[in-house]
């Protein structure tokens, strides 16, 4: 099967829907008014080419139409086809002009980030260079492990550190050790988790910048890797990553699994960044230059128009399905791993997040309880100093009775006592 039959092959889920939406259009309409133009716009908006993108094209298309006094709905076909290669314009492909090239991998978990290096090492080596891969996600459970499973198929080396380790000084080492052993391509895996960005934008400059101050000359290919699958929310991926990195290409996987293909026009037109690699199924060599030619042929062209029959497909479907088999087991290990670990990932930052919470209601209640006792010893205090002014007021009065007035009372006593014996003698 050679690269065009890849490419339609793996387009042709986008394919059968777009053109099928296309054919009803222009089957529903005798001529090309404004109405029809509406419709066209929505029909681009539900393939997944995005607003933006689908109202430039229909905008290319109406100036088209006015200049060729196009008045047919079928004859839009070639047009539209025309428009959409321009927007992909040329193809970019990885540049591996220096030794070392270094090429940065970055993107979600579950993207296909190891699946897509695994690729990239195992197509480099047998082109016959010598390729090293660096396992600078050493904080997803599970990555590095799955790395070095991909590495040993594609017959590899890896330069690895232990899990939670710095990712700058696992760049380092492999950027030392590609020089020393005279190595072509070097493959580094990086971390790929968006809730925090200020971290993420802080790692990937700084193994940028070590990238460059110890392989300074070398070429530095930053590729996004983004899910077909996931539409527009790819693009909203790729427009989150280029805030923090300087994207050189995008990495398109799991093209052969969905009717979302259309982002691809979406991404570059928005973003201004190329496509370089599309991934059209699970085996090594499914992992395909992007063609911009080829793209637009194989989304508009009918079976007949190339030199691959998907009734082929068909009729091979139990032989291809066999052999298939045996070649994704490893990767529907690899999406359970990755989705396992970044269930583990999620669970822990809900148990930080709830310790936090405990402690912030601990020390909460703790303030309250100061108060209280603080309260309660004033109280105490208080009650202190009056008893302490009740016994000084007793005191003081003791002390008037056995003080300077005190003879009156025992001069008083005395004449009493002397009356009352002077009265007893008389009797």
């Amino acid at each position: 099967m050679n690269i065009f039959s890849k490419i339609a092959a793996g387009l042709k889920k986008t394919k059968d829907s777009m053109m099928g939406k296309l054919e009803s259009l222009m089957n529903s309409f005798t001529k090309i008014d404004e109405e029809f133009f509406e419709e066209l716009e929505e029909l681009l908006i539900t393939c997944d080419i995005g607003v933006e993108t689908s109202l430039d094209i229909c905008g290319e298309l109406r100036k088209k139409v006015k200049e060729k006094g196009i008045t047919d709905p079928a004859l839009i076909k070639d047009e539209l086809k025309e428009i959409i290669a321009e927007m992909l314009g040329e193809d970019k492909k990885i540049d591996t002009s220096t030794t070392p090239t270094v090429i940065l991998i970055i993107g979600v978990n579950g993207a296909g980030k190891t699946t897509t290096i695994g690729k990239l090492a195992a197509r480099y080596k047998n082109e016959g260079k010598k390729v090293l891969v660096a396992a600078a996600d050493t904080f997803r459970a599970a990555a590095i492990e799955q790395l070095e499973v991909w590495t040993e198929r594609a017959g590899v080396d890896i330069v690895k550190h232990a899990e939670g380790s710095d990712p700058a000084s696992v760049v380092f080492d492999a950027v030392t050790a590609a020089k020393a052993r005279g190595t072509d391509i070097l493959i580094c895996d990086t971390a790929g988790r968006l809730h925090n960005k200020k971290n993420l934008m802080d790692e990937l400059k700084k193994i940028s910048r070590i990238v460059h101050q110890q392989a300074e000359g070398c070429v530095l290919e930053t590729l996004l890797v983004l899910d077909a699958t996931t539409g527009q929310n790819a693009v909203n991926q790729a427009k989150l990553f280029s805030e923090v990195a300087d994207i050189t290409g995008i990495v398109l996987t799991k093209l052969d699994g969905t009717a979302k293909g259309g982002i691809i026009i979406s991404i570059h037109r928005e973003l201004g960044i190329p496509v370089k690699l599309v991934g059209v199924g699970e085996k090594l060599d499914d992992l395909q230059d992007f063609s911009a030619k080829d793209f637009a042929d194989a989304l508009f062209e009918t079976e007949t128009d190339f030199d691959y029959n998907y009734e082929r497909l068909d009729d091979k479907k139990e032989e291809q399905e066999d052999e298939k088999e045996d070649e994704s087991v490893l990767e529907k290990a690899e999406e359970f791993f990755e989705d396992i670990s970044d269930k583990i990932e999620d669970t822990a930052d809900k148990v930080e997040d709830k310790f936090e919470e405990i402690g912030d209601k601990i020390e909460d209640a703790f303030d309250s309880v100061k108060d209280k006792v603080e309260d309660v010893v004033d109280d105490i205090k208080d009650k202190a100093e009056e008893t302490e002014d009740k016994i000084e007021e007793a005191v003081e009065k003791k002390d008037l009775k056995n003080g300077k007035f005190g003879f009156l009372f025992k001069e008083i006593s005395f004449g009493k006592k002397k009356k009352a014996d002077e009265t007893e003698d008389e009797e």
